[in-house]
């Protein structure tokens, strides 16, 4: 992993009708003290983050255009487009708020407009009342219980039938409940107008200009793009989109989205809530909510963010794995706010060589402990077998650990029928791919040792996601017993454990 941190030029190009953005095009560089921030600041909390453990994978400092500091912790890296959970909602907003600026529909349009096919034969009358507007503050006046059934992922493709099926029992537009088939149903409106998804929409409209390279977003059997989640990018595609906000959606001299869409859609829509010291209950907007100081963000589960603070001309873009968000936005807080000056201060060229240095070596702790065992010669090369539970709740059948020619660990299972192998680093990351379900394989990076004389240890982390899962063997005589556990879910997952017999 390189960080790059070098004094850039002010100014903008304006892109030229019929000319596309160069897709890798980077945000301008500088130091902290040329845009008022000291580097000798910044550097204590990149060191609080990292003692306290916060689960941050990437972070990018934006300051009057420029980018002041970046870091990513190994495995991440900066060029890993990362999961972004329910950070997805506020581009799918945008495009909202596109259609509106062209006079493709108006965010006070009935929903039942959109999908006469998939309506209730007598729709109620607060069914008839919702609106786009009430999507997209999360007002739809119906219950959590009611909208937690609907499956966005229904193989039948009745997601928007389920949606429109749901009872409405309070006057939509009265009741907040942060949920996704909300935003899924914004998703389906804009491909139902546009004729393509969200993510193809946006394409010519957002990410070219902004030099973003089109990301991928997971779709529905219906078609559509999830909207509420799904999207995948790198921490300065986040950075870019928080600076168009901030510069009220004007882009090099180009107008992408109306200034006055960005000011409603950030500003204060619904009441969530009272307690001042929750970023969850200071009012949400159209897709994004209000933060403690007095702005607004974009986030996503386990701590994806795109901070923008108008006050202060800064845009904080950060990718982690965390169940406490409420931490990783107080340390910006405390830390990073009291530090925004509002004109240039002295450079300090140690300073800011220390936090580059700092920011470049930045890592997740590969699994510690030792690279032999007594129990090597024992197990090595023995394939251990699973009985029924265990294939019947993981689809776990076999595991076995090997040496290959090289000197390194090899881990091999059998799951739901097929074989996955991927090599373990010992005091380092090995970049691979696993299966860990049906979804498919996925981009990990392995780490392993011995943790006891009986215990092997392996860690899988997933660098464009923010899921880390550890997985230890325990070796007795000719058994294993296997168990995992999971950094991060509602609640963090956690295994049974799971006794394999050598073959």
């Amino acid at each position: 992993m390189k960080i790059h941190l070098v004094a850039a030029l002010l100014g903008f190009i304006s892109l030229t009708a019929g000319v596309t953005a160069d897709p890798m095009k980077k945000l301008p560089r500088a130091t902290p003290e040329s845009q008022g921030i000291s580097s000798a600041a910044l550097l204590p909390m990149i060191e609080e983050a990292d003692q306290r453990a916060l689960g941050l994978h990437g972070i990018m400092i934006v300051r009057h255009g420029h980018v002041v500091a970046e870091g990513w912790w190994s495995p991440y890296a900066a060029t890993e487009p990362h999961m972004l959970f329910s950070l997805s909602k506020s581009f799918t907003s945008t495009a909202i708020g596109m259609l509106q600026a062209d006079g493709k529909l108006s965010i006070n349009d009935p929903i039942l407009k959109y999908f006469p096919e998939d309506a209730p034969a007598e729709p109620s009358e607060n069914l008839r009342a919702m609106r786009i507007r009430d999507l997209l503050m999360m007002s739809t006046g119906q219950h959590k219980e009611d909208v937690d059934k609907i499956n966005v992922m229904a193989a039948d493709k009745t997601a928007t039938t389920q949606f429109l099926a749901a009872p409405v029992p309070h006057k939509p537009g009265t009741l907040f409940y942060y949920n996704s088939p909300g935003t899924f149903m914004l998703s389906a409106i804009v491909q139902k107008i546009s004729g393509q998804t969200v993510r193809d929409f946006l394409t010519p409209r957002l990410f070219e200009p902004l030099g973003i390279k089109q990301p991928d977003w997971d779709l529905t059997p219906q078609g559509f793009n999830r909207g509420s989640s799904g999207l995948h990018m790198i921490t300065e595609d986040i950075a870019k989109f928080g600076q168009l906000y901030l510069q009220r959606g004007e882009w090099e001299g180009r107008r992408l989205l109306p200034a006055a869409w960005i000011d409603v859609a950030t500003s204060r829509q619904a009441s969530n809530g009272s307690n001042p010291e929750s970023d969850w209950e200071q009012g949400y907007g159209y897709q994004f909510w209000r933060c403690i100081p007095g702005f607004y963000r974009g986030d996503g589960a386990y701590g994806q963010f795109c901070i923008v603070m108008p006050q202060y001309d800064t845009v904080v873009a950060i990718n982690s794995g965390t169940n406490d968000m409420q931490s990783v936005m107080k340390l910006i807080w405390t830390r990073l706010i009291p530090e925004l000056r509002p004109a240039p201060i002295p450079e300090n060229p140690d300073a800011h060589a220390k936090l580059i240095q700092r920011l470049a070596s930045l890592a997740i702790a590969p699994q510690a402990g030792s690279a032999d065992s007594a129990t090597v010669a024992r197990i090595f090369g023995r394939r251990f077998q699973f009985g029924a539970d265990a294939k019947n709740l993981v689809g776990l059948e076999s595991i076995e650990l090997q040496k290959s020619a090289n000197g390194e660990v090899a881990f091999a299972v059998k799951m739901h029928g097929a074989e996955h192998r991927v090599t373990v680093g010992q005091n380092k990351w090995i970049k691979g791919s696993f299966t860990f379900n049906s979804d498919g394989p996925v981009p990990v990076a392995v780490s392993g040792a011995w943790t006891a004389d009986d215990i092997y240890t392996l860690q899988f982390c997933q660098y464009q996601a923010p899921f880390t899962t550890t997985v230890h063997l325990h070796f007795s005589g000719d058994d294993v017993t296997l168990n995992y556990e999971q950094n991060v879910g509602n609640p963090p997952e956690k295994s049974p454990k799971f006794t394999g017999h050598a073959s």
